[in-house]
């Protein structure tokens, strides 16, 4: 049984790096400096890289590019894989195989892609509006198809080692010649074949376009699900389009885990519980408006149920249609809007609160039901965060079984046990 993969994120986009951009001695991989050697030392087994496209849209946060930041991130590790998150919708696919295809060369065999069709930037980009969502997954399909053409327009043999060094069988590398809705391109890629064979597809989207592209390409899929039923239920779905498309055993299912630790119970209840007391509603109550597609509660009291005629329909919504679905779903439960103030922390995302013991049995309870084969372990550049981590729930999952007591080769294929592609 293939152990649980775990990732981290990898720094470089938070407040902080407005201070290490105003020192003149430090730079804003500082953060990234310390938590790539702590990740290597836990024996973590992939980096992480989110991307943002607008100022101000999730709050003053800097934003630094994700291909060059893990790029220069590589020179510091060994082993853990580089996942950086680009857009299919902003990126032309010739440009994002050699972007990729070279962080797997100067990674040597680490680099992934988390592919997404991004909900905001459509107006640093040249678009009036953004695309909807049927033409942004449409867009991503096809990016793929010909990135994966041009990581494989090289062939077997093409590049080989002779006594006096490197031989090109130029008849080997051939073009692609594609012609589609959104591309024309002749191919094939200018750079050698990758370490790898193709970067690894992580793939972010939880819509109904969003399950189809992971199901056809993706390796792993990374999306909200916040309780066993709404992850048994994706598992389920995306698993069972997957085997139409020939992939019988993919995708691997990635959640973040928002954890709350402490020592005890106790303490981690109080953590939580001052965590809460410290939301300053009315920025919740924006927050939340967004999470259920930039709907207006300002007449909701904190204390009632949101109605059901404010409650957007799935179809109108053209920005994380998945997110809007969760959150829908608990509104029409019956859950207050204070109550959804507070999950709305979260993000949709899977909360746990308990000692490090506690959260292993939920980590645990997922991986054993098959719903759960990557998970994100929290933020390693907090010692505190960091120590609940790495001397807390990794060892605990050790001992468990659960998740592997080192790395398993040089490349992150190795180290997710999924197959080299070249």
């Amino acid at each position: 049984m293939r152990t649980l993969k775990t990732v981290a994120g990898s720094g470089g986009q938070h407040w902080g790096i407005y201070d290490l951009a105003l020192d003149p001695n430090r730079s804003t991989m500082a953060d990234a400096a310390v938590i790539a050697p702590r990740a290597e030392a836990a024996r973590i087994d992939a980096l992480f890289l989110a991307d943002l496209l607008q100022f101000g849209n999730q709050g003053a946060i800097g934003a630094q590019e994700p291909l060059i930041f893990l790029a220069a991130l590589s020179q510091l590790t060994s082993h853990t894989g580089l996942i950086a998150t680009v857009s299919s919708t902003f990126n032309d696919p010739f440009s994002l195989a050699r972007q990729f295809g070279t962080l797997d060369h100067v990674s040597n065999g680490r680099a992934a892609w988390n592919v997404v069709t991004s909900a905001f930037g459509e107006e640093n980009y040249g678009y009036a509006e953004i695309p909807s969502p049927e033409d942004r997954y449409a867009r991503a399909e096809e990016v793929l198809e010909v990135t994966t053409a041009l990581w494989d327009s090289w062939q077997p043999g093409a590049l080989r080692a002779g006594d006096g060094g490197a031989i090109l069988d130029a008849s080997l590398v051939r073009p692609i010649d594609h012609h589609g809705r959104f591309f024309d391109v002749a191919g094939p890629l200018n750079i050698p074949p990758l370490p790898q064979g193709r970067p690894v597809i992580f793939q972010a989207g939880q819509s109904e376009g969003g399950v189809r592209l992971g199901a056809r390409f993706a390796e792993v899929v990374f999306t909200s699900l916040p309780t066993i039923e709404i992850a048994q239920e994706f598992t389920d779905r995306i698993r069972s389009l997957a085997a139409s498309f020939g992939r019988p055993d993919r995708p691997l299912i990635f959640s973040s885990l928002h954890a709350t630790y402490g020592a005890t119970e106790e303490e981690a209840l109080r953590l939580k519980r001052e965590r809460i007391e410290s939301i300053d509603l009315e920025t919740g109550r924006a927050r939340l408006e967004q999470m259920l597609g930039d709907i207006d509660l300002s007449e909701v009291k904190l204390d009632e149920t949101i109605p059901a005629s404010l409650l957007p329909s799935l179809d109108s919504i053209g920005r994380r249609r998945g997110r809007v679905e969760i959150f829908a779903a608990w509104a029409r439960s019956g859950r207050t809007l204070r109550e959804l103030i507070v999950d709305a922390q979260d993000t949709g995302h899977w909360a746990v609160t308990g000692t490090p013991e506690q959260v292993a049995d939920a980590i645990e309870e997922r991986y054993r039901l098959g719903v759960l084969d990557v998970v994100s372990v929290g933020d390693l550049a907090d010692d505190t965060s960091h120590d609940f981590v790495a001397n807390g729930l990794l060892p605990e999952l050790r001992r468990r079984g659960v998740v592997g007591d080192d790395y398993r080769g040089d490349t992150l294929r190795e180290n997710l046990e999924l197959p080299l592609t070249r």
